[in-house]
């Protein structure tokens, strides 16, 4: 029924945003006309949390190995706006894009839909 999912990151420097995705993060990509980037994502997967608050969207990359992967976005200039903690559901870190925004990464270690479990 469904072939994809298509997120969208609002931002106040989208140009500088769409640069890091394709040059620090690597994220293969199309140009659907005039610069306008639409990138590849890895498989992805869906959850629904409860809430008491307003009820919100939140996008989180996952990594096999949070730490190799924050030292690869490091040396290529990334900065890391949260380092690592470790949560009951995995390790949590994550970098900001040039406009600002924070990106979450996260290593899961809990079982996913994305293929089994997670150690």
């Amino acid at each position: 029924m469904f072939s994809g999912a298509h997120v969208i990151l609002y931002s106040r420097d989208a140009e500088a945003d769409r640069a890091f995705l394709k040059d620090v993060v690597g994220f293969e990509h199309v140009d659907a006309g005039h610069g306008w980037l639409i990138f590849k994502l890895p498989p992805a997967e869906v959850a629904v949390h409860p809430t008491t608050h307003e009820p919100r969207s939140e996008v989180y990359l996952m990594c096999d190995d949070l730490t190799q992967t924050l030292t690869s976005l490091d040396k290529k200039g990334a900065e890391i706006s949260r380092a690592i903690t470790e949560e009951r559901w995995g390790l949590l870190a994550a970098v900001r894009l040039p406009s600002g925004t924070e990106l979450p990464l996260y290593e899961p270690r809990h079982p996913t839909a994305l293929g089994g479990d997670s150690p």
